[in-house]
């Protein structure tokens, strides 16, 4: 048997693992008791303006400089610049080393391991190495969502997430972390380089992020009435974990 946390809503249409836009709720605090009910946790309401991603969220669709209607309609030109300025060749394709760089441009310094895990959950479906210009508008977009929530419960500024303020992230997006997985998380993600600070810079949070929220979506195809238990095959359970600890490591 195993356990999960999660809230889900079966109207959201959003990129693979990013996380829903916060819909207003009425603050809930956390709560760790062991029944059912407690793994469905209501997130509370959106960060401030303030708070924001720093690019405006890509809805997509321009003429880009390759001759074809590449990008999404209404897609911010931060964006398609950002996309343009890294594929070189003129192929209309990024690959991962690309794609660091864009996305460091606009954020911060990604990890590969990230940019690998960001490769697999947006993949172009004709090229499993390179990202395409929906895709990557996609994960632009899904990245600002991420931003918004680090941001707003960094609240120490400091920059990195620790190990109570990845459990209130994690819970204002549904899901109630077992203390237990949290500070698994918190030994798997951290990248302290050094640094006296634990917790999680904004690349090592979206990737921990991204692995919770990814599993979980798997784990709740075989809890169809969401009961926090569900009893898997030793194949159901390899087929599920595999491709987020292998194919981006």
């Amino acid at each position: 048997m195993s356990n999960y946390s999660g809230s889900y809503s079966s109207s959201q249409s959003y990129a693979p693992s990013a996380p829903s836009l916060p819909e207003t709720h009425n603050n809930s605090s956390y709560n760790n008791s062991s029944s059912a009910q407690s793994y469905y946790a209501q997130p509370p309401p959106p960060p401030p303006p303030s708070q924001q991603q720093p690019y405006p969220a890509p809805s997509y669709g321009q003429f880009s400089a390759y001759g074809h209607s590449a990008f999404p309609p209404g897609t911010h030109p931060d964006v398609i610049r950002s996309f343009e300025m890294v594929d070189r060749d003129r192929s209309g394709f990024i690959d991962e080393n690309e794609l660091q760089q864009a996305l460091s441009s606009g954020y911060q310094r990604f990890s590969l391991s990230t940019i690998r895990l960001l490769m697999f959950l947006f993949k172009n479906p004709h090229d499993s190495l390179r990202i395409g210009p929906k895709e990557f508008a996609d994960l632009w977009s899904c990245l600002g969502q991420w931003r918004a929530i680090f941001e707003r419960y960094d609240r120490d500024r400091s920059g990195k997430i620790d190990l109570m303020e990845l459990r209130d992230a994690l819970y204002s997006i549904g899901y109630a972390v077992p203390p237990s997985v949290l500070q698994l998380l918190m030994d798997k993600y951290d990248n302290r380089s050094g640094s006296r600070k634990l917790g999680l810079s904004f690349d090592s949070f979206v990737e921990c992020g991204m692995v919770v929220k990814g599993l979980t979506e798997k784990f709740k195809e075989k809890d169809p009435r969401y009961t926090g238990s569900a009893t898997l095959t030793y194949e159901s359970f390899m087929s599920m974990v595999i491709p987020f600890i292998v194919t981006y490591d």
